[in-house]
């Protein structure tokens, strides 16, 4: 098989037996074609690929300017394609498997003073061009904070998860793993409003031919829902008019405030850990060390032994 089989039936594997995203398959699709460019400017391939052809190709990624989480993904890809191979028996070994990663920069996920959340959200109240996006940038505001999702699992929520004034919604999240989510009472109303301007729309598209959506956040587009990225342009528009710095604001922010907020606010990080849907208990860790920082600005900022 040439490049483009190998990297296409591995990406089939990984979407039926791990439920891969579309954006995470286009992210492996990504790094797996580099190094298959690379490679075929070495006249190699796949197939003939050596520990020192992978080992040459990371430092050419370093030479680049590559940052260490984008040498660390791609290696991590090869590595995976290689396995994939091997199980497969395409080849008798996996050429990048004793190769050390880079490591990555473990930076402090960036949050937002809850002063700063409510700015947002109140400016959301006051944007749209007509009723109907008002409520809905209301709506998408209020579930993104009260429930921590993904944006890319926000915006693909179902409208059959939605009714009835649910107490908890249940999300689909990475690798098609579920779970459920309790509401606040602001997003629940939030909520029900929309549902009612939402299906006045889906009403009136259903009377002039078209098909009803079965997402909760409809659009006319390809995917049928809302778009991420128009989406996080939504939340930037929010940010200048709440006057927040956009700089520090995006879905995913309001994400990690989310977490932050409730550790701060004594919730027991396993808690979090089931509501953020992270697979391990480390990956939640790191509000651990945010809420640490936070704190010592606070001493820094306001104890008067800290002037000088």
């Amino acid at each position: 098989m040439n490049e483009l089989n190998w990297i296409s039936t591995f990406l089939d594997a990984k979407a039926a037996e791990l439920g891969a995203s579309a954006n995470t398959q286009m992210a492996y699709a990504r790094d797996l074609k580099d190094f298959a460019n690379w490679l075929d400017g070495k006249a190699l391939n796949f197939t003939a690929v050596k520990r020192d052809d992978v080992e040459n190709y990371l430092i050419f990624c370093d030479a680049q300017g590559l940052s260490r989480a984008t040498r660390a993904r791609r290696l991590s890809a090869i590595k995976q394609l290689y396995r994939f191979a091997f199980e497969e028996s395409w080849r008798e070994d996996n050429p990048a498997i004793q190769i050390k990663g880079p490591g990555i920069d473990k930076r402090l996920p960036k949050t937002l003073e809850v002063a700063e959340v409510d700015r947002l959200i109140e400016a959301a109240r006051a944007s749209g061009r007509n009723r109907q996006e008002s409520t809905r940038n209301i709506c998408l505001m209020e579930l993104l904070y009260a429930t921590g999702m993904r944006v890319s699992e926000l915006v693909s929520l179902p409208v059959s998860a939605s009714r009835g004034d649910p107490r908890m919604l249940l999300i689909r999240g990475k690798g098609g793993k579920e779970r459920m989510v309790p509401l606040s009472p602001d997003a629940r109303t939030a909520l029900a409003k929309w549902i009612v301007v939402r299906d006045e729309v889906e009403a009136l598209a259903k009377s002039k031919g078209k098909a009803e959506s079965r997402f909760l956040f409809p659009s006319r587009g390809k995917l049928g829902h809302l778009t991420r990225h128009r989406f996080y342009a939504l939340v930037k528009e929010f940010a200048v008019s709440g006057g927040v710095n956009p700089e520090k604001v995006t879905p995913h922010t309001l994400r990690h405030a989310f977490a932050t907020h409730l550790l701060a606010n004594g919730a027991d990080l396993r808690a979090i850990q089931t509501l953020l849907g992270h697979a391990d208990v480390a990956t939640t860790e790191i509000y651990t060390h945010v809420l640490d920082e936070r704190l010592k600005e606070l001493v820094l900022d306001h104890h008067p032994m800290a002037e000088d």
